[in-house]
């Protein structure tokens, strides 16, 4: 599972815009709020592409950060963030 920047932040209970300052700060992003370090953080932090066609421009591209399930913890750690609390599952309980 890979999640949206606003996806994450909401995990976290913060707004995106304070996610992306802080994994600024991080130097996890770059100005375009895309991976700084692609290569070394491609575990944690992936580039989707997207694109779609402009009736007057043509074909559009665009590019979008996503944090993936193992960039959760990581980015907790780095950002100084709390993890929500785990969620019992009570499925299958007798």
């Amino acid at each position: 599972m890979q999640r949206t920047l606003k996806q994450t932040a909401d995990y976290f209970g913060i707004t995106r815009p304070e996610l992306i300052s802080r994994m600024r700060e991080a130097d996890l992003l770059n100005r375009h709020n895309l991976p700084q370090h692609a290569s070394r953080d491609r575990l944690y932090l992936t580039t989707k592409e997207g694109s779609w066609w402009h009736p007057e421009c043509g074909h559009q591209y665009s590019l979008s950060t996503r944090v993936t399930q193992p960039g959760i913890p990581w980015l907790a750690e780095r950002l100084s963030l709390s993890l929500p609390p785990v969620k019992e599952d009570h499925h299958g309980a007798a």
